[in-house]
């Protein structure tokens, strides 16, 4: 079963596109359903080959009693609905490659996902964290760079540590970030996040490379390529040192970047093309503002509003 994953793996990765971060999560998912088989007493063979129907029919067994188990486990709705869509993608896969006569997870259905407002911050905790880290030692420099950077464009965690030194354009005050489906796009930077790349370049980056070479823009004291579990790890501390202690992720960054952006007035169109959505109805999410500003408007001016406080 081990080469048909991989082959599917490599599938996704070449003809759609999807990042590393996104294979590994499917590569995650695929090895928890083949360790709940087996504690079934199901073979590899039967979830490999299944060019028979008989195997397809177990598999499809199998496959409703692992949507019970996660509902059991009682995950997410919407991590359920995305280890039901990778199932069904290796199926299909599996299907079209030949390696079965007909798909067993093709009635497989996802949990219906409810959509959640997404979490975010004010401009004065933004500054606090900002502030937060020490910048007289080059990791705090690049820290506060990458911090200003993320809230200052909206990148994706992935893709602020992915980013090349030629991938910032100082006089444009640009940066090229390269998303989901290795989809490029151009985002702007407000003056004060290229300041602090600037001091981070000139005081911060020599030091942590110690006359190494590293093509990324933000290295680890060790020459390397800062990673996302890194950067994760820093921003929670730099969000106890400035009074914020639960559910600080670099999501909550740029969810606080789009956020701003539409109570600045940022058209929809704008923001969708600054965060890297493929689809509008993802960044319409963050039109939960515009109705936070209209309900804060009626009970300011509404006379019965007022007569109520």
């Amino acid at each position: 079963m081990a080469d048909l994953v991989a082959a599917f793996l490599a599938y996704c990765r070449l003809e759609k596109g999807l990042s590393a971060n996104t294979l590994d999560a499917y590569s995650r998912d695929l090895k928890d359903f083949q360790a709940f088989c087996r504690t079934g007493g199901a073979k590899e063979a039967e979830l490999a080959t299944s060019g028979k129907a008989g195997a397809c029919a177990r598999e499809a067994e199998y496959l409703r009693a692992y949507l019970d188990h996660l509902y059991r486990r009682r995950l997410s709705a919407r991590s359920i609905a995305r280890r039901v869509s990778v199932l069904r993608g290796y199926s299909a896969f599996l299907l079209r490659d030949g390696h079965r006569e007909w798909d067993p997870a093709e009635q497989l259905r996802a949990p219906k996902q409810w959509q959640t407002i997404p979490k975010y911050l004010n401009v004065q905790d933004i500054e606090r964290i900002a502030a937060a880290p020490d910048t007289s030692r080059p990791e705090g420099l690049r820290n506060r760079a990458m911090i200003q950077l993320l809230y200052a464009s909206g990148l994706r965690v992935s893709e602020l540590c992915g980013l090349r030194l030629q991938n910032v354009d100082f006089e444009a005050a640009i940066v090229r970030a390269t998303g989901k489906g290795n989809r490029q796009r151009l985002v702007p930077v407000a003056p004060e996040a290229l300041a602090s790349l600037r001091i981070y370049l000139a005081g911060g980056r020599p030091p942590l490379l110690k006359q190494r070479a590293s093509p990324y823009l933000f290295v680890t004291s060790r020459g390397g390529q800062m990673t996302r579990q890194a950067f994760w790890k820093l921003l929670a501390i730099c969000g106890r040192r400035a009074g914020i202690f639960r559910g600080l992720t670099p999501h909550v960054l740029r969810h606080s970047f789009a956020t701003h952006m539409l109570e600045g007035g940022a058209d929809l169109r704008s923001l969708q093309a600054m965060l890297g959505h493929a689809d509008i109805s993802t960044t319409q999410i963050y039109t939960h503002v515009a109705r936070s500003r209209l309900r804060s408007a009626l009970e300011q001016h509404h006379p019965r509003e007022r007569v109520r406080s």
